[in-house]
């Protein structure tokens, strides 16, 4: 489905800062000059055509509940059988083939580090490989969206974490929508009637996360291929330890860059700590980017590498409710 140009533009405003008000559509329908049951059905059609998987929270990593991204180096004639068993583990949230002796490429999110190590410790068992583990470091920059049409001459910056303190209801409110917002009239109310709360505490406690750098972005979550985007690059870099503040500040101010952040070394298997993602329509635009990156870090001679995305075999949100799931 080719998106309208009502559709990416709404996409395009409402990938962050989405209403927190009782009655968000008629606010994201004055946008596109649209009435509230029409924006509504607007965006019904964008998540049944995939062109977003969800309005809803992105949260920052290990704030509420705890993530990681691990990969495998899987024999190309066992991939398929070994994404199935990835997949079907109900916390990954990201499964995909890149182009890298490290081939498959998963991200795990849910309630607790223990159940984190669970997930691992059962990909393993079952897929008789191990599981390269490489929790998150540093933030540098988080996905705050990006502009489908033109670049952005400045980037969003997400705010700082502040002090947080867990409060029970947060855990619930965002289990309740991690698979989006409902995409009816009164979205709240229907979250704070499903976990017996008032629609008043619901926003109240959404708007407390937003403040506190706990959910860097409220808004469309956007489905990247389906919108052009199908040159979805990981650079990677071994920077030393002592430059990697300055270099990770130059990377995050790039507008092609939509993640920056730093994870550990696994030697010899993986010598990179210093992660950015890329979205590109073409390779070509994803390289010139990246040649634009070691241009602007002078980070042209360290030992770098890009892992193009093949296949995606999933892709949700991060997982903060305890029920059992299988895909």
């Amino acid at each position: 489905m080719t998106p309208s140009s009502v559709e990416l533009a709404l996409i395009d405003r409402w990938q962050h800062d989405f209403p927190l008000v009782a009655k968000p559509f008629e606010i994201v329908g004055r946008s596109a000059a649209l009435d509230e049951q029409a924006t509504i059905g607007v965006f019904r059609r964008m998540r049944e055509h995939d062109l977003i998987s969800r309005v809803g929270a992105v949260v920052r990593p290990n704030t509420v509940g705890a993530s990681t991204l691990a990969a495998i180096q899987v024999p190309p004639d066992r991939l398929e059988r070994v994404a199935g068993i990835v997949s079907r583990e109900p916390l990954v949230t990201h499964n995909y083939e890149r182009e890298h002796d490290l081939n498959l490429w998963f991200v795990i999110a849910g309630g607790d580090a223990a159940a984190i190590t669970d997930t691992i410790d059962r990909i393993e068992a079952q897929a008789s490989l191990p599981v390269v583990d490489l929790p998150m470091v540093q933030a540098y920059h988080l996905g705050l969206g990006f502009s489908l049409r033109e670049p952005r001459t400045q980037k969003r910056q997400a705010p700082a974490a502040g002090d947080y303190r867990p409060d029970p209801r947060d855990q619930r409110i965002l289990a309740a929508i991690e698979n989006g917002l409902p995409l009816v009239e009164l979205p709240y109310l229907a979250v704070a009637d499903q976990l017996a709360l008032g629609q008043d505490e619901v926003i109240a406690r959404l708007e407390h996360l937003v403040a506190a750098g706990v959910v860097t972005r409220f808004g469309c979550v956007v489905r990247h291929d389906k919108l052009g985007f199908r040159s979805n690059a990981m650079a990677v870099w071994n920077v030393p330890d002592g430059m990697i503040d300055d270099v990770a500040a130059i990377f995050a101010r790039h507008p092609s860059v939509t993640l920056c952040y730093q994870r550990p070394r696994r030697q010899p298997v993986w010598p990179y700590n210093l992660f950015c993602m890329v979205h590109a329509r073409a390779r070509e635009e994803a390289y010139a980017a990246i040649d634009e990156l070691n241009l602007l870090a002078e980070t042209g001679l360290m030992q770098q590498a890009v892992l193009f995305s093949k296949r995606c075999f999933k892709q949700r949100g991060a997982v903060f409710s305890r029920r059992k799931e299988t895909n």
